[in-house]
């Protein structure tokens, strides 16, 4: 049901794993405002314990409401309060479950609480699979005048009207339920790939050029694939992708099984291509998501001016696939304390206010934030905004760099959007698509990498910085392109009956690799090894999301560069955007905030701006007789 807005909905994860060294520290060992306060959700294991039960308890009361719903305007809107209810309750609980099963992924008991809450989630939706299916018996001028009728509708116009919307693929009655037992299996190629992944997998250890070893499990490969020396970054990419690839038949397997999930889905919704599946409920076209690999493709001579600037600054002859992390200015070291990133990204964020900043101080000071690693800890990074009447908790695995300073911007763009929605809208609307999710992530790393150009004039740091910019628009447009297509060509081969092994993703993922990064051009060498990434992307396992971090990013490019110009009225459209919600459908709220992402403006004008980052990168260097 789409008003059931439980973890996938309110879990907005980084791509980029900014866990370190320190994963090897105990949690005991972190400090306490260092570490989120789940107390917040509830003072201990037991009071959730009591609060799931009772929540258990409460989800019979809505078979009192079948087929009543269509007999009066008070009688629909009473269903919906309640489901609104038990809804809320179930996303608190279940995000209390998920963010400490992530605490440490070693700790049985609790993820055994994060599966009965998938268990729960499943029931839950059986039990309520009856409502859909009943609203759509009642004809739409009949649900007009209800709303009129009934002032206890009006948080539900949106969803009523997108339901009668989406009536071609709602189900009957049965069928909805089918689907919705169908949930608890769905969650398993996922959860099985994040627990091989994190806990299981037999992690290669290397010997490094000055002798000391090293085990690269998911925080250290993240860390180590930007060693200064050649060699080791080297041994680091063939012994990790090398590691993965002798597992591909287990990975390809369960690759494989969350893309007939989705066939499934697909087929039993009745709609043509699982794209179709995925981006219709959205209303969003997918001419959007093939515009935007279209669009990619045709700018990537911009990439290949970025990677051939790349390989000049590393001196390198040939650049290789291993060469994509290195630093590209030498003994230039971008590390920030705590204490320094949290001055700088209150900076960074000042066009927007106190209102703004002031939060952003309570997330640090009240402990939303869980901010290091840990032994167990889950990697990467997330914020998660669903327990609605709480805040935002935020996973951070902080290490110092710069780029741990961007995601910690990044997530608390999320979680300022989650907060906003949250204290603004009503609960059936406070819910953001993905879609819009990664455009105030995104727009506040745009705001601190302005921040920080307008701080330093030292070139070779400057050079640094604009570096980082760049080295974000491969990560977020073109690495993203890249996943999305492959996403969307192993979906398209399912769609006609091909099989899918970890050979046939080998295959699949290094011609596209090679591809973006011009091997055939000699731009980059793409070896061998790397055909086995695609087994590194956790992201596989969120159908079709990887592409929103492309479209946010030039969405966010276009919205930021409008703030920073000191346009009053862009800042108080950004604002309202925030606090939007899912009042409307993603591309209305863009529209609504200044950027039509059914254009090809807001990748034209990103494209625009990476080469003027280039044009003063190549002044810099001439300067500096480089």
């Amino acid at each position: 049901m789409r008003m059931m807005r439980v973890a996938v909905a309110v879990v907005v994860v980084a791509l980029t794993a900014s866990a370190g060294f320190a994963q090897s520290k105990e949690r005991a060992d972190i400090p306490e405002q260092s570490k989120w306060r789940l107390t917040d959700l509830y003072p201990s294991d037991e009071a959730w314990r009591v609060a799931k039960d009772k929540l258990v308890a409460r989800i019979p009361e809505m078979k009192k409401y079948k087929g009543t719903l269509g007999q009066s305007p008070q009688q629909l809107a009473a269903g919906l309060t309640l489901l609104n209810d038990l809804n809320k309750e179930f996303s608190r609980v279940y995000v209390y479950a998920g963010l400490i099963a992530d605490q440490d992924t070693r700790v049985t008991k609790y993820r055994a609480m994060k599966q009965e809450m998938d268990q729960l989630g499943s029931s839950f939706g059986a039990d309520i699979a009856f409502v859909e299916p009943e609203i759509l018996k009642i004809d739409r001028a009949t649900i007009d005048s209800y709303i009129a009728k009934e002032p206890k509708l009006a948080p539900y116009t949106f969803y009523l009207h997108d339901l009668l919307r989406r009536q071609a693929h709602t189900l009957s009655e049965p069928e909805e339920k089918i689907i919705a037992d169908a949930g608890l299996m769905s969650s398993a190629p996922g959860d099985v790939y994040g627990v091989f992944t994190n806990a299981d997998f037999p992690f290669p250890t290397i010997t490094l050029a000055d002798g000391t070893t090293r085990k690269l499990d998911l925080a250290t490969f993240s860390v180590s694939r930007s060693l200064p020396n050649r060699e080791d970054r080297k041994k680091v990419f063939d012994a990790f992708f090398g590691a993965l690839g002798d597992y591909r038949g287990t990975i390809g397997t369960a690759l494989n099984a969350e893309v007939q999930k989705d066939l499934f889905y697909m087929r039993a919704r009745k709609y043509p291509t699982t794209l179709d599946a995925t981006l219709e409920p959205d209303s969003i076209p997918t001419s959007v998501y093939t515009k935007l690999i279209d669009g990619v493709n045709a700018n990537l001579p911009t990439f290949h001016r970025y990677l051939n600037l790349r390989k000049r600054m590393l001196g390198l002859s040939d650049l290789h696939y291993y060469d994509l992390y290195a630093p590209l200015v030498a003994n230039t070291k971008l590390e920030y304390s705590l204490d320094e990133a949290k001055k700088n990204l209150l900076g960074a964020v000042a066009p927007l206010g106190t209102g703004y900043t002031s939060v952003i101080e309570r997330a640090f000071n009240d402990r939303w934030i869980d901010l290091y690693p840990n032994a167990g800890k889950r990697t990467g990074a997330y914020s998660n905004g669903g327990a609605y009447d709480v805040h935002p908790f935020m996973l951070i695995n902080y290490n110092g760099r710069y780029d741990d300073m961007s995601t910690v911007a990044h997530e608390l763009g999320h979680t300022m959007q989650s907060y906003f929605s949250n204290k603004t809208q009503p609960y059936p609307t406070a819910g953001y698509p993905i879609f819009v999710a990664e455009v105030a992530s995104t727009f506040n790393e745009a705001l601190l990498n302005d921040y920080m150009l307008k701080q330093i004039k030292d070139p070779a740091t400057r050079l640094s910085l604009l570096g980082n910019y760049l080295e974000g628009m491969k990560g977020t447009v073109f690495r993203q392109t890249q996943f999305a297509e492959f996403e969307l060509r192993i979906h398209q081969a399912a769609e006609k009956g091909e099989p899918l092994t970890g050979d046939t993703f080998d295959t699949m993922y290094l011609d596209i690799v090679k591809r973006y990064y011009g091997d055939d051009k000699g731009v980059c060498k793409v070896d061998d090894v790397v055909k086995h990434e695609w087994a590194y992307i956790p992201h596989f396992y969120r159908t079709y999301y990887v592409y929103q971090y492309a479209t946010s990013a030039t969405a966010s490019a276009a919205l930021s560069e409008k703030v920073m110009s000191g346009d009053a009225n862009a800042t108080k459209r950004y604002l309202a955007f925030l606090s939007a919600g899912g009042s409307k459908y993603p591309i209305d709220l863009l529209k609504d905030a200044g950027v039509d992402m059914t254009t090809s403006e807001p990748l034209d004008l990103t494209m625009k701006k990476m080469n003027r980052v280039m044009d003063e990168m190549d002044a810099i260097l001439k300067q500096m007789g480089k």
